[in-house]
């Protein structure tokens, strides 16, 4: 059996350089970095990860660019920008 060496991408988590593996998703790699609250809701609460599998929304950054990603369905390439709004 032979080792597989992991992938490391480079990301931008509001400006700051991360390395990750490539792969992982993008709320693995905030909470890597010590991103807990993504955004705040109406009321002004901390939001961030909760399922972990895209059906609460309560994970939702700008990725690349875009508005509203869920960050626990994306997976992380080398380059990729992510702006959180908390």
């Amino acid at each position: 059996m032979s080792e597989q060496k992991a992938v490391i991408a480079q990301v931008l988590i509001n400006g700051i350089a991360v390395h990750v593996n490539a792969g992982i998703t993008v709320a693995a790699a905030l909470n890597i970095a010590g991103t807990v609250a993504l955004r705040r809701s109406r009321t002004g609460q901390p939001r961030g990860a909760l399922c972990g599998m895209g059906i609460c929304h309560e994970c939702r950054a700008e990725i690349d660019g875009v508005l509203h990603q869920r960050t626990c369905q994306v997976p992380c390439v080398d380059g990729m920008r992510i702006i959180t709004n908390a």
